[in-house]
């Protein structure tokens, strides 16, 4: 019965696809994200969003925290669109809406062929972080967490390898023994930090304990190498600013369970610079 409902989502997600390559980038990116505010409270418990933002921001007013929850549609939308046009932002017209801060701060990587951790979370267009660290050049592996949807995540995980960063690790025990490989031969890795795990570390985030992945803070330890967040924006449109942030070094007194909480207050910052641009209908506190 899944796999049946699962074929008819993937055929009507290839019908939009097309009408979106029809009309381009910015109009569909428009038409997707107002779709989304009005269809995605049916598909996402509108209290387990509200729920959470309250956790973030327990001062807001209901009128603050419905603009919040329609942004966060509008973008989910936005960036549902812009995958049809993935290729472009990477070899296409749309490099140029793609501005970089700390550049710089990759290059030296690159050039001194050190191995980082890169984390950040679901902010804005998530895919543009893995993608450009791949274009720069870095030996690069990132860790994804596939699909529900079957017939969906094969086109995905296409997309993925071919235009966003070509060593993709499932999450999991085969994904994380993959990893590990690429790590031995001096990969650096790309995570993001924020989704709901099923094995991990409760962790404060926003003031509340959360169930965390340990997977930067194990590699840290395994490793001995630095952390590097990465921040994404969506400045207006279709067009983004990402901010490279100088590497972090922890020491042997940090444990896995100090990094992780250093690195959930790196991101609780990320989130309340544009809080509508992050995906708050996880169940992040359960």
């Amino acid at each position: 019965m899944n796999n049946l409902k699962y074929f008819f989502q993937f055929l009507l997600i290839i019908i939009c696809f097309v009408i979106f390559k029809f009309l381009g980038v910015n109009l569909s990116a428009k038409l997707s994200g107002k779709i989304f505010e009005i269809v995605g409270p049916y598909f996402r418990s509108k209290k387990i969003i509200h729920s959470n933002i309250k956790k973030a921001f327990p001062n807001f007013n209901n009128k603050e925290i419905n603009k919040i929850t329609s942004l966060m549609w509008n973008n989910y939308g936005r960036i549902f669109a812009e995958y049809i046009f993935i290729k472009d932002f990477r070899f296409g017209k749309l490099k140029k809406n793609i501005h970089i801060d700390g550049q710089n701060i990759l290059e030296e990587i690159k050039k001194s062929n050190k191995q980082v951790i890169f984390i950040s979370g679901h902010l804005s267009n998530f895919e543009l972080m893995a993608m450009h660290l791949d274009k720069t050049g870095i030996n690069l592996s990132a860790i994804y967490r596939p699909l529900n949807n079957i017939f969906l995540n094969k086109i995905m995980e296409k997309i993925r390898e071919k235009y966003i960063c070509k060593n993709q690790i499932k999450k999991g025990i085969g994904g994380l023994k993959k990893l590990i490989n690429l790590m031995k031969k001096n990969y650096s890795t790309a995570l993001m930090i924020d989704q709901r795990v099923s094995e991990g570390t409760m962790s404060n985030f926003f003031g509340h304990k959360a169930l965390t992945t340990t997977i930067p803070a194990q590699l840290v330890k395994k490793f001995k190498i630095p952390i590097v967040p990465v921040y994404i924006e969506r400045i207006s449109g279709t067009e983004y600013k990402i901010i490279i942030n100088q590497p972090i070094n922890f020491d042997d007194n940090f444990t896995v369970q100090n990094i992780t909480d250093e690195l959930n207050k790196i991101l609780e910052k990320m989130i309340l610079k544009k809080p509508d641009q992050w995906i708050w209908s996880h169940n992040r506190w359960k």
